[in-house]
Parts: C-alpha cells; structure tokens; sequence
C-alpha cells in the first residue's frame, strides 16, 4: 500500500505561479512512474505531466512551457512547478504513482486561478 500526499494548492492570480509536492510513504517499489493529473468541475480527470524514475518527463501539451515537473527519489516525492498559470489551470491536481499496473492516489489539491 501507498499513500500520496499532496500539497501546495491555493488560489492565485492569472500569471501567477504555484509550487505542489507530493510526498508518497509505504511499500514503495521502483522502477515506478508519478504522474500530476488534474480534474476541473464536470471534466474528465486528465494527465498534465508524469516522470519516470531515470528521470524522463512527459507534459500535457496544454501545459508545456509553463509547467515544470521534478522528483526526489531519496525523499520519494515529486513537483510541479506551475508558472504563467491560467483561469483553465483551475482544478483539483492528484499526484500519483505507478508500478506494474498498480496505481496508487493522493487525495488531491485544489488550484484555483481567479483575480
């Protein structure tokens, strides 16, 4: 079992930047994948980016050039650097983790962009 932690949502201005972590504790395997995925009101839930442990990265082309994710493999945790953020930006973001067809959720942070 493993659970997710996130945290570092918040309400921000357009054009403002935001910083999430996610901490992930328990039987924790690797090589794995932790992913950001954000869900906005009466949308489906969709990947926004995701890193390997070598290191490799995947973005959502919504959010490339903005969005910056990174991960700590001794602290088991990752993040998502969030710059030039956008009123679409809103949503609830989950990080989560994946091993062999196991996948593993935070319970999810809420961004808001609003002025």
């Amino acid at each position: 079992q493993v659970q997710l932690v996130e945290s570092g949502g918040g309400l921000v201005q357009p054009g403002g930047s935001l910083r999430l972590s996610c901490a992930a504790s328990g039987s924790i395997f690797s090589p794995n994948v932790m992913g950001w995925f954000r869900q906005a009101p009466g949308k489906q839930r969709e990947l926004v980016a995701r890193i390997t442990s070598g290191g490799s990265t995947f973005y959502a082309d919504s959010v490339k050039g903005r969005f910056l994710i990174s991960r700590d493999n001794a602290k088991n945790a990752i993040y998502l650097q969030m710059e030039s953020l956008k009123p679409e930006d809103t949503a609830v973001y989950f990080c989560n983790l994946a091993f062999r067809g196991n996948t593993d959720w935070g319970q999810g942070t809420q961004v808001t962009v609003s002025s």
